[in-house]
């Protein structure tokens, strides 16, 4: 009884998270052992890597961040325990528009506009702010108990980095992959600049569908009357037997009296209204497409304000909704029909407003071949995506890419490195410094282009523009990204053929899409809608353990529908670990090792427990490695909560009262606690952490870099 009460005051009371993690953490990072340099394995040891997805500096921690972040550890510190040269690589994104978006609103509270102080003066408030508020997101991190090299955070702005974005562009451009047009993009009016389509994001919306009357033959259905001022072309499938006597006239343009040609295009739909389609190449991406194909012209009637243009007659300054309106009222009878029409818009993907197609002159990067290097590397098996049925649509997207829209109207981001000729605008020089003087009229001093680049285009090179110069000799490639589906196209393929185009090889091997977490009732958790939850409530309430514990116990690989009972669960099972360890620490005295292959003098309850421990270091080893992470926590939940606690430590009590059989039950007893603590410790490393260093073993090293 006298060793019961020297441990009480170790494990008395429930276990209090605050009153460990902060010291816990601290200890971790004094030890210098996130840094792989400074593990204390042989010199010739295996590296393993894990790429953070880049938070954006504009980030704070939401359930998805909880998720993602809590796997990737989970990874790290198992390998790190088995004796490799973990690194996890943390860094943050410049997120161009989305920073940008929100220093404009902290300025505008000021009664201030970016335009009245200038790009220069707007930039150092930019960084004003990311030195405040950039790194908070990394910080939430280290509450939830990442174990990140933090010594080399990067962020895409870095000098070093920006070097890295200025040769890939000055590369590409090298290899005739870059070039300067004038096409329909995607446009946000109240951002101001271009977007790629990966960056859309789409709302259902009620709208109509309308049958407009152009002549007795030719009736077309469309969601957008306001952009038929701007047709130069209707199109028919030339396989529909409907329209093929249609091909190669024309027809006269309703409201603008313009005669514009039918023609025939494979990739009308026949199913779509009446199987005829307005071609307006200069707002429609796929119209454009179609234009360029039969040569058709661009009428421009939707300026970059979302305002009607001069091309559209007496609609000019109106904007596009007003314009609609009028347009549809002065059709008259030349609206036949109108049906209901649930339609999908396309908004931008940080500031919510809708998309308007214009044409604008913009920097485009070829696809063709680097999407074959990034389909080869998963068909050869040099990436391996799991689940494996996200492998199609990676590939899907792949076959059918577009050139990808790089150059951004922002001022926040990588300027590109393009220098135009004072006198000729249309002349540039492609360099990554300042030409000492203009080649082209050999008197002015070049400007940089106004553009940056697309924020997915620097961080397509984190992988190896992440590292230093030494560090990617010895950490290049990687093994593992751990990330959502939502930016498998936007990233993960970017990163694949950048890393091959530039490094020889693939960037890593392993490719781990999780599941997404909604609200109970199948919803996306948004904090806008106010229906987010907030991880670093259960942080503060119950501890960094009890929150990683309920998102990966719900993370079987599907989408998770949040359920709080997780979180009451792992507060419970937190508090059963402790008091197991309590018990066991306040039974004994005895020498830890037991052999576990061929133990002597010990019952059938001895032998059963250590053999279910045998059996489960094998099978948790295993699914970590195969990403079965919630599996693996459940099979250790089962094991400690049922196996060891409701039934062996009870078995315990009555063999230890046994003469001969105490010693033995006290060895297995801290044999199996000890060993469970390190199965443990990857998914909740503080509290494994901190009845870890009260365990009285010999030449003891933190739990952190124990042996596995």
């Amino acid at each position: 009884m006298q060793e019961q009460t020297k441990t009480d005051g170790i494990f008395e009371g429930p276990y209090d998270a605050k009153a460990h993690e902060v010291k816990i953490y601290e200890k971790w990072m004094s030890s210098g052992f996130f840094n792989p340099d400074n593990l204390p394995v042989e010199k010739d040891a295996e590296p393993y890597i894990v790429y953070m997805p880049l938070p954006n500096v504009t980030g704070s921690l939401h359930m998805g961040h909880a998720l993602d972040n809590t796997l990737q550890d989970i990874s790290v510190r198992y390998q790190r325990m088995k004796g490799r040269r973990a690194l996890w690589l943390p860094g943050t994104d410049h997120a161009g528009i989305a920073t940008q978006f929100v220093v404009e609103k902290d300025l505008k509270k000021q009664g201030i506009s970016r335009f009245e102080i200038g790009r220069e003066k707007f930039i150092e408030k930019v960084w004003e702010w990311k030195n405040i508020y950039g790194g908070l997101i990394l910080e939430q991190l280290k509450r939830l108990g990442c174990s990140a090299d933090w010594s080399r955070t990067r962020f895409t702005m870095d000098p070093e980095y920006a070097i890295d974005v200025q040769k890939t562009f000055v590369h590409y451009y090298e290899r005739g992959w870059l070039y300067r047009g004038f096409r329909t993009v995607n446009w946000c009016t109240r951002c101001g600049t271009s977007l790629s389509e990966l960056e859309l994001e789409y709302k259902d919306e009620d709208t109509n569908l309308w049958h407009i009357k152009y002549s007795d033959e030719i009736i077309v259905a469309t969601t957008r009357p306001e952009t038929m001022l701007g047709d130069t072309a209707i199109a028919v499938n030339p396989n529909d037997a409907r329209y093929t006597k249609l091909i190669g006239t024309k027809v006269m343009l309703p409201l603008v009296n313009r005669e514009i040609p039918i023609i025939g295009d494979e990739a009308i739909d026949q199913t779509f209204g009446t199987g005829m389609v307005k071609v307006t190449p200069a707002h429609d991406v796929l119209d454009f497409e179609i234009g360029e194909r039969h040569k058709l012209p661009m009428v421009i009637v939707i300026d970059a304000r979302g305002k009607m243009t001069k091309e559209a007659g007496v609609y000019e300054g109106m904007k596009v909704l007003e314009a609609r309106e009028k347009i549809i009222a002065d059709l008259g009878d030349k609206v036949i029909k109108i049906e209901p029409y649930p339609h999908r818009v396309s908004i931008c993907y940080r500031c919510n407003s809708l998309i308007e197609p214009i044409p604008s002159m913009q920097w485009f990067l070829k696809m063709k071949e680097l999407a074959g290097k990034a389909t080869d590397a998963v068909q050869s098996g040099k990436v391996s995506i799991t689940p494996e049925r996200f492998s199609k649509t990676y590939f899907d997207w792949l076959s059918n890419i577009r050139d990808w829209t790089i150059s951004r109207q922002i001022w926040w981001g990588h300027r590109l490195p393009v220098w135009y000729c004072e006198k000729d605008s249309e002349k540039f020089k492609v360099s990554a410094e300042k030409p000492s003087a203009c080649e082209h009229c050999g008197e002015c001093k070049m400007v940089q282009a106004d553009d940056v680049l697309d924020t997915w285009f620097s961080s397509a090179l984190w992988p190896f523009a992440g590292l230093s110069e030494s560090d990617r000799k010895k950490y290049y490639p990687g093994h593992t990204l751990i990330t959502a589906r939502d930016i498998l196209n936007l990233w993960v393929a970017r990163m694949i053929y950048s890393g091959l185009e530039f490094m020889g090889e693939a960037p890593f091997k392993n490719v781990l899409i999780h599941g997404t977490i909604m609200t109970k009732d199948g919803k996306r958790m948004s904090k806008s809608l106010g229906t987010g939850i907030d991880p670093l409530k259960y942080i503060e309430e119950y501890g960094a353990d009890v929150a990683r514990f309920a998102v990966v116990w719900q993370a079987s690989g599907q989408d998770i529908r949040w359920d709080e009972t997780a979180v009451i669960g792992g507060r419970k099972f937190t508090n059963k670990i402790w008091n197991a360890a309590k018990f066991v620490m306040g039974s004994q005295n005895a020498e830890t090792q037991i052999n576990e292959e061929n133990p002597d003098g010990i019952t059938e309850a001895d032998k059963k427990i250590l053999e279910e421990l045998k059996n489960l270091k094998e099978s948790v080893g295993k699914d970590i490695e195969g990403f079965e992470f919630s599996k693996a926590l459940h099979d250790i939940y089962e094991f400690f909560w049922h196996s060891f606690c409701d039934t062996y430590i009870e078995a315990s009590k009555e063999q230890m009262k046994v003469d001969g059989q105490k010693e033995n039950t006290q060895k297995v007893l801290f044999h199996v606690l000890s060993s469970s603590l390190k199965l443990m410790h990857p998914f909740m490393p503080f509290i494994t952490e901190a009845i870890y260093e009260k365990l009285p073993i010999e030449n003891k090293k933190l739990l952190l870099v124990e042996k596995w």
